[in-house]
């Protein structure tokens, strides 16, 4: 596997090795102690969770507040997705800032999102599935989210606004500036 930090260093791209023959291929898609390993700390996945969804679907930006903060470990099996990743954390040096990468059941790349960063994705191929770890349980109390359309985000989602299917939930999520419930940069939240 490799690790690659981004513009956003904890925000974490991690690209498994394929091996492929004529039969197929074979992938390790995690492994709890190369994740150790690199990050310093080990992160205690308790849960997995996929969805498939069609073109100009989006899904996000969301999160969850302590004590029920979550990490996730995001990747897709089929089609392709735009992930992104927000910094919320306030008083961080990139707070407000996004990190995107497409994730395909093709290129095999993963995105580590830790706690203090909203996230979300809109699926760019029909019949996505999009399949993620998370080391704490959903908490309906402790969920929250931001607009994705959010201007001073300034994300790019690469589908055209008019064919973006969302939620209720998210077409009113507040924007990153009117939102009450944040992190604190350099608060460990993992303790």
């Amino acid at each position: 596997m490799t690790f690659t930090r981004t513009a956003i260093p904890d925000v974490i791209i991690i690209e498994p090795k394929v091996h492929g023959d004529d039969r197929g291929y074979f992938v390790e898609t995690f492994r709890a102690d190369i994740l150790k390993e690199f990050l310093g700390y080990k992160i205690n996945f308790c849960q997995d969770n996929e969805s498939k969804s069609s073109r100009g679907v989006l899904r996000g930006l969301h999160y969850q507040l302590p004590p029920h903060a979550q990490t996730k470990l995001v990747r897709v099996i089929q089609g392709r997705v735009l992930d992104v990743a927000v910094d919320i954390r306030k008083g961080s040096p990139t707070f407000g800032q996004h990190i995107s990468v497409e994730l395909s059941g093709e290129n095999k790349k993963q995105m580590l999102v830790p706690r203090g960063f909203a996230h979300g994705f809109v699926v760019l191929e029909n019949d996505t599935v999009f399949a993620y770890k998370v080391d704490n349980y959903y908490s309906p109390e402790c969920d929250r989210g931001i607009a994705f359309d959010d201007a001073a985000l300034n994300i790019d989602w690469l589908v055209p606004h008019e064919e973006l299917n969302l939620s209720a939930k998210d077409k009113v999520q507040p924007k990153l500036a009117e939102a009450n419930d944040l992190f604190e940069y350099g608060v460990n939240y993992y303790d």
